[in-house]
């Protein structure tokens, strides 16, 4: 974490103190050095330790990093089996920062930021922590929304269709070069767009193995975090955006599981991880794969790229990790593009 680039929240101590009573006195503000969208710190404080999470500064694109999404999310499946660190303080651009964040409790456990798992002590416990992971993508997905007040969160149908739309155009809001293989894959999802299912639950959109903080000495999940890109969509959206990591290079700003030999490590190939979320939601088939994977490669390119975008900008949380990214966003489509033309 970097100290120095906490100094803008220290605006916030009197601010936090007077209207969050279990906060108490705040000794220490740290920032986390990971992390592109949403500057976020550690709170030590006289009580314990807490986060911090805020919208980014300079302009935004339109109805990027909402904050007050993520807040209401977590809140809303605190009481369902979808693991969420506790939600306590949202504030509006109302207050010393001038723009929005919310506060939520520390949740203290193992980040892995490598696929590979190579901190894991056996292959049984690799093993058992993507089946964790499994289990967690297939219980968001079985979650009443209706029931957990999150109905309207959301529009209803043509999920695919929509997203489409809205990352092709923040894409070219955002692009810098020119890169053939993206501007090939954009054309060709447009193309063959496949129809409406009708298939629609509450999606996490950044459903990945880094945004879990797991138990220190077993393979649990402890909470799922960064609920930025969260929405009502379709399931294999999240489905999908995880099972890049299959083919993501190990060798990249990503570090995928594309490369390595997962076997000998007792990680589940892309076909058994596929089969037993579809055995958890009772379905019998997944048409339309190489779409869905396709799709999933051109979202993550159009997020990279508006992230390095913001980078050039100077605007970015981490500069150095977002001009990383950007240099990705060419893989990502010639990725894609084998894919489908493999096909």
């Amino acid at each position: 974490m970097n100290a120095a680039n906490a100094s803008e929240i220290e605006a916030l101590r009197p601010f936090l103190e007077d209207r969050v009573a279990q906060l108490g006195s705040i000794a220490h503000i740290e920032k986390f050095g990971s992390g592109q969208s949403n500057p976020t710190y550690m709170l030590e404080t006289s009580t314990g330790k807490f986060v911090l999470r805020t919208q980014p500064p300079g302009k935004l694109l339109k109805s990027a990093h909402r904050v007050d999404r993520e807040f209401r999310v977590m809140r809303a499946l605190a009481e369902t089996e979808v693991p969420v660190p506790p939600v306590l303080f949202l504030a509006d651009e109302d207050n010393p920062l001038g723009r929005m964040f919310y506060l939520m409790g520390h949740v203290e456990g193992r980040i892995f930021w490598d696929p590979a798992l190579p901190e894991a002590r056996h292959n049984e416990e690799r093993a058992a922590i993507f089946d964790a992971m499994n289990a967690t993508l297939a219980a968001l997905h079985n979650v009443d929304v209706k029931a957990a007040g999150l109905e309207d969160y959301g529009k209803p149908g043509d999920y695919f269709a929509r997203q489409y739309a809205r990352w092709s155009e923040q894409y070219r809001t955002t692009e810098t070069r020119e890169i053939a293989n993206m501007d090939r894959l954009i054309a060709w999802l447009g193309e063959n767009m496949p129809p409406d299912d009708g298939q629609s639950c509450l999606v996490h959109g950044d459903f990945r193995h880094d945004n879990m903080i797991f138990a220190t000495d077993r393979p649990d999940i402890l909470a799922l975090i960064d609920w930025e890109l969260s929405t009502l969509g379709h399931p294999l959206a999240d489905l999908s955006y995880q099972c890049m990591q299959w083919r993501l290079p190990h060798a990249s700003a990503f570090k995928g599981l594309g490369g390595i030999e997962r076997n000998k490590l007792g990680l589940p190939t892309e076909e058994a991880y596929v089969s037993r979320y579809a055995q958890r939601r009772g379905l019998s088939d997944i048409p339309h794969w190489n779409f869905y994977l396709a799709f999933a490669f051109f979202r993550l390119a159009a997020i990279c790229q508006g992230v390095y975008k913001r980078a050039l900008d100077g605007n970015a949380s981490n500069p150095q990790k977002a001009e990383a990214y950007g240099q990705q966003v060419e893989t990502m489509a010639d990725l894609a593009m084998d894919l489908v033309e493999g096909a």
